[in-house]
């Protein structure tokens, strides 16, 4: 099928996640993405622990390209590059493109139809030189604050604000492309991290100025509804159940025989059974021990209750509902000797046309497509061969 960024081309200075991810996105939906490298090859490549992730889940679906931007004939190419292009986007501290010469005024000169995408700490205001990661954003933000228990910040388990940074830089771009079809010129847009955290943190910024209460973290928050927790089951797993409207309550009470509960009126409505949670949840995690976990997630799906098992990320490798349509996409990741590991990862969690976005590029190895790249922009094979050999560009 022909996806909705088709025909769209974008040259990405990125790295780490925030960056990558906004080309991946463009990239599932069809656009045309080159990643630049530097010689050597992206970093990212090459995190350990908690990193090792990062390359393979956000670069697929990407052509790179291994260029010495420091040099002028390297610089030129990704100029050509540029010149063609509908998008650009980088991720690297504020003024570092800039200095190579690839800041938003030299380019838009350039390429008055660029969309310039710039991903960032901050966006204008005191903050907007510093340097900003992740957990940087989600410490000082506010989000590290109610995700931990009390006196304990802690970041969320995953770099949920790299990629929704990403997200909203996509958002971004692709407004100004909309934009463009009316103006006829490109524009620069930009997303940030800490703002980011802050859009995330609002509903607790607006608690706060409804009820005068600063909102608590999260383990230590009261809830909205009398059941909405983690509970033990018989075989020593757990659970999430959440109950959370007086038509599901009245369902609840019916399925698991809760005759009493369904007869007192000062439990129908939801605030009523907020009042009385402690009378409430101790009978329903007493109730909820009598099942095995594969017993009791069967009964609440009967119901249409939400509910959850409690997961490990490795475990969704196995998920049959991922396996069943598309929701894991294979991908090859280059190892050490060049051999490849065969792995399943993500696919972009949208339908378009009732499709799931899939794979059409793998994970590039580093500059597996310099001299691809370098012919359609006009270069011929002793040219190519040339800056190949004097340094300026690099082949995997």
């Amino acid at each position: 099928m022909s996806l909705p960024l088709t025909g769209i081309k974008v040259v990405e200075f990125t790295h780490m996640v925030m960056g990558p991810a906004v080309g991946m996105i463009l990239a599932d939906l069809g656009a045309e993405v080159i990643k630049i490298e530097p010689m050597g090859g992206d970093n990212t490549r090459r995190l350990k622990g908690s990193g090792a992730g990062y390359f393979p889940m956000y670069n697929r679906n990407k052509r790179s390209i291994c260029l010495d931007l420091k040099s002028p004939e390297g610089k030129k190419v990704a100029l050509q590059l540029l010149e063609k292009a509908d998008v650009m986007i980088e991720n690297f501290r504020p003024g570092a493109v800039d200095k190579l010469g690839f800041g938003y005024d030299a380019l838009s000169k350039l390429n008055p139809k660029l969309i310039y995408c710039s991903e960032k700490g901050f966006l204008k205001g005191p903050y907007e030189n510093r340097t900003a990661l992740d957990e940087v954003a989600q410490m000082m933000g506010g989000l590290a604050y109610m995700t931990g228990p009390p006196g304990r910040p802690l970041r969320a388990g995953a770099s949920v604000i790299d990629v929704t940074g990403g997200m909203f830089g996509v958002i971004a771009i692709l407004s100004a492309l909309q934009q463009r079809h009316t103006t006829g010129k490109g524009q620069m847009v930009q997303a940030s991290l800490f703002e980011t955290t802050i859009y995330l943190v609002g509903q607790h910024m607006a608690q706060f100025a409804v009820t005068g209460s600063p909102a608590a973290p999260m383990p230590a928050r009261v809830s909205a509804w009398a059941i909405y927790d983690v509970f033990d089951t018989k075989d020593d797993d757990k659970v999430f159940v959440g109950v959370v409207s007086d038509t599901q309550w009245k369902v609840f009470c019916q399925a698991f025989g809760l005759i009493d509960f369904a007869a007192d009126e000062s439990l129908a409505a939801n605030n009523g059974r907020v009042a009385q949670r402690d009378k409430v949840k101790p009978r329903i995690e007493a109730l909820f021990k009598t099942y095995a976990k594969a017993e009791l997630m069967a009964k609440l799906e009967q119901t249409g209750m939400p509910f959850a098992p409690i997961s490990k990320p490795h475990e969704m490798f196995d998920d049959p509902h991922l396996n069943a349509a598309g929701g894991l996409v294979p991908l090859t990741v280059p190892d050490g000797e060049k051999k490849g590991t065969k792995m399943k990862l993500p696919a972009l969690p949208v339908e378009v046309g009732g499709v799931r976005p899939g794979v059409r590029l793998d994970v590039p190895r580093q500059g597996q497509h310099t001299r691809d790249v370098l012919r359609e922009l006009g270069y011929d094979t002793v040219a190519i061969e040339a800056l190949i050999q004097s340094g300026k560009a690099e082949v995997e």
